[in-house]
């Protein structure tokens, strides 16, 4: 497909077959992790498994290839072993992604946890100045997620995002993956014409439209403000159509991915439904 639209992917097999899996659901772009996500150390991914991803990326006509970080990481985290794990975990995801031509990253800001959040702000934005210093070859960026704000994560407004972009001596490699699901559940209302206006004017005066480089295209089980993060199929939930079909008929937006984490089915069959679905709203 030509459009931007596309899934997470598994790499069960080896990193190659995510991109076939791609081709076949018809996506436009693919979404992968690049490792077991509930793993601290992935299996190292060896030369020739890197060439042949890149190789089978070139020749697939999909537009881009992102990678999400895997869900144990929290660089929020205080000194200690869960920090110290984060960092190396983060560390490989870059040097591997660096390997694969991958140059988006999503990732989760972390938990504060027992801390106020401008303190688990501030050791995400140390965690990232060593990082970028450790694996200069990594010259993609980095986007923050926007999270539904559970618990103590770190990302539920767009304040938060900014003041770790705003903090870092690297601001340059930072964008942001804007999560349907998640933005709403955190309070901004997408599913009105005009809530969705105010929101996207919202992020552009605090972070700014340029680095809205990802979106994840999900329904959400709860409603507006409800802080929980449980994914729906795609205008089965609680956001229903139009935020999806606003977004989709920005003409600012028509080249930055749209990636879908909904339920997948049994044999993977409801990606190309929600595609599908998603494909029918946009206006010709």
């Amino acid at each position: 497909m030509n459009d931007y639209l596309g899934a997470h992917m598994s790499i069960s097999g080896g990193l190659h077959l995510a991109i076939d899996r791609a081709v076949a659901a018809g996506c436009g772009v693919v979404q992968i992790f690049t490792r077991n996500s509930n793993q601290w150390k992935g299996k190292p991914v060896s030369e020739a498994d890197a060439a042949l991803f890149r190789e089978k990326f070139a020749a697939s006509g999909l537009h881009e290839v992102i990678s999400h970080d895997i869900y144990l990481i929290n660089l929020a985290s205080q000194p200690g072993e869960v920090r110290d794990k984060s960092l190396a975990a983060f560390r490989d995801e870059l040097e591997t992604c660096a390997r694969l031509g991958i140059a988006k990253v999503v990732m989760h800001p972390g938990s504060h946890l027992a801390d106020e959040p401008a303190a688990g702000l501030g050791r995400v934005v140390e965690a990232f100045d060593q990082l970028f210093r450790e694996v200069p070859q990594f010259e993609g960026r980095v986007l923050l997620e926007t999270t539904a704000g559970q618990g103590t994560n770190l990302g539920r407004t767009f304040e938060e995002l900014q003041a770790i972009i705003d903090g870092s001596q690297f601001p340059g490699k930072f964008g942001v993956c804007f999560d349907t699901c998640h933005t709403f559940a955190a309070g901004y209302d997408t599913a009105t014409e005009e809530g969705y206006a105010d929101t996207m004017a919202q992020f552009d005066r605090i972070i700014g439209l340029g680095l809205l480089q990802c979106f994840h295209f999900n329904d959400s089980k709860k409603g507006l403000g409800s802080r929980v993060d449980r994914h729906d199929h795609i205008g089965q939930g609680a956001l229903g159509l139009n935020p999806f079909r606003f977004i989709l008929n920005d003409p600012r937006f028509a080249a930055i991915p749209k990636i879908l984490e909904t339920p997948k089915g049994d044999n993977d069959e409801m990606d190309g439904v929600n595609l599908g679905v998603l494909r029918g709203l946009v206006k010709v």
